[in-house]
């Protein structure tokens, strides 16, 4: 039979005596090139990552234009709350009053307002209060406290400086008919007002 032409002569495997050959020659190959194969894969994988870009978004930003991204600090605006405190004229009072809830009321025993000059003293009388328990209130609009005194024909039921902007309520008990007398001062010009409520 003619030899083909160009084709390697067979090869042949030499075993020593008692040896033969079995499966497991061919199965130690393939632990090598399953560790060859994820090695390859881990330097592309890694190739591949040092090329990707990550970004977090953490809320911060860079100044732009040499703008300075420090955070904005707002003032508490003083000259508003020194408007709020500048006492209405007479005309504006009762709008003042409802604006306050002090305005006019079924329960409504006695009521005082009005318009202060700077240093001036003003007294007024509630008389023949029935016995009972009432609240009294008392606000101020002014750029200074204002001074109340409710007193009877016997003591001194309230004595307080008032800071203008917060209203005051404390309860009174008469018992017996009564005459109070209601004394307000100023430091500076200011509108006052004051309410008896019967329970």
């Amino acid at each position: 039979m003619p030899a083909v032409t160009g084709a390697a002569p067979p090869r042949h495997a030499d075993f020593l005596p008692g040896h033969h050959l079995s499966g497991k020659v061919a199965l130690r190959s393939r632990p090598r090139a399953a560790v060859v194969l994820a090695t390859a894969a881990a330097l592309l994988a890694g190739a591949a990552l040092a090329g990707c870009e990550y970004t977090y978004d953490d809320g911060w930003q860079p100044a732009l234009n040499g703008v300075s991204a420090s955070p904005r600090v707002t003032e508490p605006d003083f000259a508003a709350d020194r408007w709020q405190n500048d006492p209405v004229d007479e005309a504006d009072l009762e709008a003042w009053l409802e604006t306050v809830q002090l305005g006019a009321g079924l329960q409504v025993q006695h009521r005082g307002y009005g318009l202060l000059r700077a240093g001036e003293v003003r007294t007024e009388t509630a008389a023949s209060l029935p016995v009972g328990t009432y609240v009294l209130a008392l606000v101020c609009r002014s750029q200074r406290p204002v001074t109340f005194t409710v007193s009877n024909e016997t003591y001194t039921m309230v004595h307080l400086s008032l800071r203008c902007g917060t209203k005051r309520q404390d309860v009174i008990y008469l018992p017996k008919e009564t005459v109070l007398t209601f004394r307000v001062e100023a430091g500076s010009e200011a509108n006052y007002a004051y309410r008896l409520i019967w329970l």
